[in-house]
């Protein structure tokens, strides 16, 4: 997990003169669960991004860029080797339009925040 989002975390509950019990009270978890957060060895899931945005009146967008960058890694791999259309059926006429867009759009993505 981000190192940048972890550290973001940690600055923003320190700021905020919460403790990391006071955290994982609000957060509705162990308190260890809070260290490994802002320790990065865990992910916090969708609703505890949101409710630790709410928390502390922000977002925090370093967490989403290393996981965009992650899911556009993983869809690039994936993409290179789907497997090819079996018979034609109603409605996958726009399949290879698709997924050529697809590619073009990991690709700039891709360029655009400096990955490979």
């Amino acid at each position: 997990m981000s190192t940048e989002f972890a550290l973001d975390l940690r600055a923003a509950r320190r700021k905020a003169g919460y403790t990391q019990g006071d955290i994982a009270h609000l957060l509705d978890h162990h308190q260890s669960h809070v260290s490994d957060l802002e320790k990065g060895r865990v992910q916090p899931s969708l609703n505890q991004i949101v409710t630790l945005s709410l928390i502390y009146g922000r977002s925090f967008e370093s967490f989403f860029a290393v996981v965009m960058v992650e899911c556009q890694s993983h869809l690039t791999t994936r993409l290179s080797n789907l497997p090819p259309s079996g018979a034609t059926a109603a409605g996958t006429f726009n399949r290879d339009s698709s997924l050529k867009k697809l590619e073009r759009r990991l690709a700039n993505s891709q360029q655009h925040h400096g990955s490979t």
